[in-house]
């Protein structure tokens, strides 16, 4: 597909951060009007000698003071709709770590509630969504787990699901067992980052704790039994291309594993996962993989049917989506 019948085409998006993606404008108008503050682009993004992961989560310093107020909370929950609607995505899954946004005095509460406002407002631009909740690795559990409770309010009513984010070399899959473990019995539907900074065990440890989907999962290239057993419990794949480069989860794209899970029947996905730290979009995303990985057009529908399938969206949501995929294909 050319890149107009690529933005034309009707996308699904599940890996997307809320602090990762604020529009530059936005970033730049809020600061200004409150800090009288200069915000340039490249203060924004990421640079492209990024080292690692570790780097490029410096990025977020400054979104992050973006979102601690109500009224920027809820421009930043209308904002990204905004932006999926320019490309046609018609549903979003955006994450975010509420108690990253606690630093003025709001309640945990009061930031997730001030997200699902701006979001409400954002209807209007006929994107449908769902909000992923973030425990944070390095932060104390009790905090994580508070998180949690405190989000079980909104469960059903546009929270859906829980992740774990963060500094996955210094913090593994394996320290936060119990927390998941809660989390499933609160009632979150699991996607956890894991297997970004190349461990395969972090992906196990995900999947045996129930997680529907993993973020990037990189590190599963080449293990044919994870793989396997990904396959056998459906169990998705949240691909982030640009992100992944610029951390070096892979050093150049003739070593992305897209096409390798692809072809081995995985439940594979594209995203952003942060469009304003990482510059892009999802249209860029499926142009930059159909143009050096060689993906089929057929392939980049599959994965918009991929997303449907494992998003944490109703029945009714899902058919919805599959009927407006399957037209414009046709």
């Amino acid at each position: 597909m050319d890149v107009h019948k690529l933005r034309r085409l009707p996308k699904v998006e599940l890996h997307c951060h809320l602090d990762g993606s604020l529009s530059p404008d936005f970033v730049k108008e809020y600061l200004s009007g409150r800090f009288h503050e200069t915000v340039l682009e490249r203060d924004l993004q990421v640079e492209p000698d990024c080292r690692d992961l570790a780097q490029y989560l410096e990025k977020f310093a400054l979104p992050l003071r973006c979102l601690q107020e109500p009224e920027g909370l809820q421009a930043a929950g209308y904002d990204i709709l905004r932006q999926a609607a320019e490309e046609n995505i018609r549903y979003i899954e955006v994450r975010f770590a509420p108690q990253q946004s606690t630093h003025e005095g709001l309640t945990v509460r009061e930031v997730i509630r001030a997200v699902l406002d701006g979001m409400e407002k954002g209807k209007k631009f006929g994107v449908r969504y769902n909000l992923l909740l973030c425990a944070m690795r390095g932060r104390p559990e009790e905090e994580n787990w508070q998180m949690l409770q405190a989000g079980r309010e909104f469960l059903d009513c546009g929270v859906a699901g829980a992740d774990l984010a963060g500094d996955e070399k210094r913090y593994p899959m394996a320290g936060y067992r119990q927390l998941f473990q809660d989390a499933r019995g609160m009632g979150y539907s699991l996607t956890l980052h894991a297997g970004e900074c190349g461990s395969a065990e972090n992906i196990r440890e995900a999947i045996q704790l129930g997680a529907r989907r993993i973020g990037h999962g990189i590190a599963m290239a080449g293990q044919s039994e994870l793989q396997k057993l990904c396959r056998e419990k459906g169990v998705g794949v949240e691909l982030c291309p640009t992100s992944n480069l610029q951390t070096r989860a892979v050093n150049s794209l003739d070593r992305y594993p897209l096409r390798e899970f692809l072809d081995a029947g995985l439940l594979a996905t594209l995203n952003t996962d942060n469009r304003t730290v990482s510059g892009c979009t999802l249209t860029h995303e499926l142009e930059l993989v159909q143009s050096s990985i060689g993906v089929t057009d057929g392939e980049i529908v599959r994965m918009m049917q991929n997303a449907v399938q494992v998003s944490f969206a109703d029945e009714t949501t899902k058919e919805r989506l599959m009927e407006e995929i399957a037209r414009k294909d046709g």
